[in-house]
């Protein structure tokens, strides 16, 4: 295999964020691996996203216009309809790469991976100091389809680089309206019916921004639990109580951040009986931080 000979398309959705597009762009342009082909979906933005692509002047980098009514996913299918690539990677439009980042997953290439997934740092417009630094991804289990169904999603979009057949296979990205925000989710799940040719490189390859307009401010367990329902029948009943442990973390932590401390308590405390190790931990902390803040409202 002539791994130089990789044509990896590179799916960009883009909506009003020219001043983030022109540096994922860049982190495109700058990478020491230069086989590659970058698909710009722009959602009509109001914005000078034609002008950030066109001042490129990269016959490598192709821009496409489509009406997505806010579901991502019909940018991410109309990107993989034009793409020319064996491989496809996924870039949101505000994250960006290390300059190697292709190049070390391609290297990482055989015919024994179907999937590379990596960590990824994350940066704010906002940054507090007790926020997370990096998205830190784990090591799947075999069989990874249920790993990934009780343990929760291991796989940012910006890091994850597939075999377009496996894309193909499932006919692409489900654009269900329920499923806004987890719809990659639930694409990894369909292609690990397929595969269970994952592989983590435990590196930081990537930059993910959280913004005001990130969509990781919503309550990101309506969307995965849609994603999860059609493989729910797989589980054990002991599968499916750690599955909504999973989900309930996701909830109770966005109710603590929103500061409804009554139903982040419910949630956590389901969590913190019947969650894995990390995701106790993460509870207990949260609920401890809880009783100090109601604490604190009852003296102020």
């Amino acid at each position: 295999m002539d791994k130089n000979n990789i044509l990896v398309s590179i799916i960009i959705p883009t909506y009003n964020h020219s001043e983030y597009l022109k540096r994922a762009l860049n982190s495109v342009i700058n990478q020491t691996y230069e086989n590659w082909e970058a698909i710009v979906i722009d959602n009509y933005s109001s914005d000078n996203t034609s002008e950030v692509v066109a001042n490129f002047k990269n016959n490598k980098i192709k821009y496409l216009k489509v009406k997505n009514n806010g579901v991502i996913a019909i940018s991410r299918n109309t990107g993989l309809k034009v793409a020319k690539g064996e491989w496809v990677a996924f870039l949101d439009s505000d994250d960006w790469w290390t300059k190697d980042k292709l190049e070390i997953c391609i290297k990482n290439i055989d015919d024994n991976i179907d999937f590379i997934y990596h960590d990824l740092e994350i940066r704010s417009n906002n940054p507090k100091i007790f926020s997370r630094k990096n998205i830190k991804s784990r090591k799947l289990k075999k069989p990874v389809l249920i790993d990934l169904l009780v343990d929760g999603n291991a796989i940012s979009n910006s890091s994850a680089i597939v075999r377009k057949k496996f894309l193909d296979e499932i006919k692409g990205i489900n654009e269900n309206k329920e499923l806004v925000a987890a719809e990659d989710y639930n694409a990894w799940l369909r292609i690990a019916q397929l595969t269970d040719q994952f592989l983590y490189l435990p590196k930081r390859l990537g930059y993910y921004l959280i913004h005001d307009q990130s969509v990781s401010k919503k309550d990101m367990s309506v969307p995965t639990r849609h994603a999860v329902n059609e493989f729910s029948k797989i589980l054990t009943e002991n599968q499916k109580i750690k599955q909504e442990a999973f989900l309930k973390y996701m909830s109770g932590r966005f109710n603590y951040l929103n500061f409804d401390y009554k139903n982040s308590m419910k949630d956590l405390f389901f969590t913190l009986r019947n969650g894995s190790f990390s995701l106790r931990v993460r509870s207990i902390f949260m609920i401890i931080m809880t009783k100090f803040n109601k604490g604190k409202e009852l003296n102020d």
